[in-house]
């Protein structure tokens, strides 16, 4: 059994997304099934490595780190949000009330406490809000979990 977390940037450039998924998909493939992922299903990266999690048959473990979560996806992005987390084994509802840094905090963590390796889908940059993809990465580091970076060399992050 391969306990995987995932972190990961929204807003991903379609060279990113193309890399990332090949890399997720390669990492899946090697990994030791069950297969058992932990997203909290944001836009962009998360969306995108539970649909390679689920299409290799692994179990998606899904985190919500606040009542009112969907209102935060663009259209296309909540529809397809629903659409797989109507396909969760799992779901855990973190207690805030609001969208907020504090619950993607605290989400990026419980991701990172039930994993045995953390994927995280990053440009090695801070993060630009308390709770982003470095704050995983950094709480997962601090576990002791073995983190995977995956992003394209040489492609910068969007602003």
């Amino acid at each position: 059994m391969t306990r995987i977390g995932f972190t990961g940037h929204q807003g991903l450039s379609e060279v990113a997304a193309s890399y990332a998924a090949e890399k997720i998909r390669e990492f899946l493939s090697r990994s030791t099934s069950p297969l058992i992922g932990y997203s909290s299903l944001a836009e962009g990266a998360d969306q995108l490595f539970a649909q390679e999690l689920l299409a290799a048959g692994g179990a998606l473990h899904v985190v919500i780190p606040a009542q009112g979560y969907e209102e935060t996806f663009s259209e296309a992005n909540r529809d397809t949000y629903f659409h797989l987390l109507d396909q969760a084994a799992e779901v855990e509802r973190m207690p805030y009330s609001i969208p907020s840094e504090e619950a993607y905090d605290a989400a990026g963590k419980w991701v990172a406490n039930c994993c045995e390796v953390l994927i995280a889908v990053w440009d090695g940059e801070p993060a630009r809000g308390f709770g982003g993809t470095a704050d995983a990465v950094s709480h997962a580091r601090k576990l002791g979990r073995t983190v995977y970076v995956f992003w394209p060399p040489g492609v910068r992050r969007a602003e």
